[in-house]
């Protein structure tokens, strides 16, 4: 099967299908993973049409093309823990931007034709799938340059959501309650930073803040998340990052988890960045991916995350709406007081007053999307950017700039932590405010093919 994948790689367009079509019938032993009996549910609902390929052909050729697009944009391929052949072949392929999606259109038109929106496993793997791949041609013809880049466009054929436009006016009344809690002479994203920065962890204690944060993290959601027997990861502090943290999935449930050092880190960061990253959030995620979706059922797609795909608006929005499920209400800033802002030799007297300004700040995320729409979109000039993120988002300069680097890196992907969130709530709240439901549902998403179009499936 590893010279199978390399010749889908390697052929043009045309000599897919029927290529692929020669993979049909060998042993799951023949496999990298060995597919168990649980993999036949996933092939109920979708009885091949004649001249069809089976899904785990496109699955094993969609890995192929993933890895491939790699080649040219060095951020595509998040995390992929398959057989080290298939990536080491991919990075033979002298295939074009173009090429990639081309074969990914041709793919696209041999799925087999199924029951995508019936609710079942199989149904929500084969929808994945067309949709992952529609991510991946759009992606593709945009490197080549066959398209402008367009924020609305990028975020349907990318992220598989249409967010809405924002208008500057509808974060007024934030801004102005911001003004009465923190008032003074100076522009109020100063003011902002200013109070802020009394609550900035020192930097010999960002190690036994980050630690009994991610451990209380860790044991909140196993409460409620089966967690595999071996997870684990490795915390490293880094600098001149575009972002604050970021989880490197290694496969076997272990994960690398990198903080962005280089920035001041406030005491609120050490549970978002917990969480987010760790548990319930990335780590959690990929380890529940790989479990029930690559180990038991045998889809090899789930061994490669592209990064600009529809599967970051599930990962980001579950991300961080897992802080809110692991410390709902108050029990944030209540754990804060009582345990990190001792280890980071912070006064919590203010605690409860950072809290609001923080919440409130984080409600002027959307304004940022704002922001981002229209520089994507040619409506501002970049000089522009990082003045209008202080002045919506309350940003200090260095962070404003940051920011617009990250944008100009990862475009409206943005979208993905504040709407994503919200899509994320709507899925796991829908009609219950019962905590074991939520967490359930929660797991589900997190152990399922599920995208954004299909969360209400």
């Amino acid at each position: 099967m590893m010279q199978a994948i390399k010749a889908v790689g390697l052929l043009p367009m045309l000599a897919v299908p029927l290529f692929l079509g020669a993979c049909e019938g060998k042993k799951a032993s023949e496999t990298h993973t060995a597919i168990p009996p649980k993999v036949i549910e996933a092939k109920q609902a979708m009885e091949e049409a004649k001249g069809d390929l089976s899904i785990d052909d496109v699955a094993r050729a969609y890995v192929s093309l993933v890895l491939e697009l790699g080649n040219h944009d060095k951020i595509y391929v998040d995390a992929f823990y398959g057989p080290a052949e298939w990536r080491e072949q991919a990075q033979q392929s002298s295939a074009t931007t173009a090429e990639i999606a081309q074969r990914g259109e041709a793919l696209l038109e041999r799925l087999p034709v199924g029951r995508e929106a019936d609710g079942s496993m199989g149904g929500l793997r084969l929808h994945y799938l067309k949709t992952q791949l529609g991510a991946l041609v759009a992606h593709a013809k945009r490197l080549s340059g066959e398209s402008e880049r367009n924020f609305a466009q990028e975020a349907r054929e990318l992220y598989d959501t249409q967010p809405p436009k924002q208008d500057f006016a509808r974060f007024e009344p934030l801004l102005t309650e911001l003004e009465e809690l923190l008032p003074g002479d100076q522009p109020l994203s100063e003011r902002v930073q200013a109070f802020r920065s009394n609550f900035e962890i020192p930097a010999d204690k960002l190690e036994a803040v980050f630690d009994a944060s991610i451990r209380e993290c860790r044991l909140r959601t196993k409460q409620y998340i089966p967690l595999p027997d071996n997870e684990n990861f490795v915390l490293e502090y880094v600098s001149d990052k575009p972002w604050s943290g970021y989880n490197w999935y290694q496969g076997g449930s272990h994960s690398l988890i990198q903080v962005n050092g280089g920035l001041p880190i406030t005491i609120d960061r050490a549970i978002d960045l917990g969480c987010h990253e760790g548990y319930p959030g990335h780590h959690t995620y990929n380890a529940l991916l790989e479990q029930s979706l690559v180990k038991e059922r045998g889809w090899v797609e789930y061994s490669v995350y592209p990064l600009f795909s529809p599967q970051s608006l599930i990962a980001e929005g579950s991300a961080n709406y897992g802080i809110e499920l692991a410390f709902p209400g108050e029990e944030k800033t209540r754990f804060e007081m009582e345990v990190l802002y001792p280890l980071a030799g912070l006064n919590p007297q203010n605690a409860i007053k950072y809290d609001r300004v923080m919440a409130l700040v984080d409600k002027l995320s959307f304004a940022g999307n704002e922001i981002a729409r229209q520089y994507i979109d040619g409506e501002i000039e970049g000089d522009d950017v990082p003045a209008l993120f202080e002045k919506y988002t309350l940003m200090s300069p260095a962070k404003a700039k940051q920011r617009k680097d990250f944008v100009d890196a990862y475009g409206a992907y943005v979208i993905n932590y504040n709407w994503g969130k919200k899509l994320v709530a709507d899925y796991v709240e829908r009609g219950t405010d019962n905590t074991d439901e939520r967490w359930h549902r929660f797991a589900k998403l997190l152990s399922s093919p599920r995208l954004p179009s299909s969360l209400d499936w």
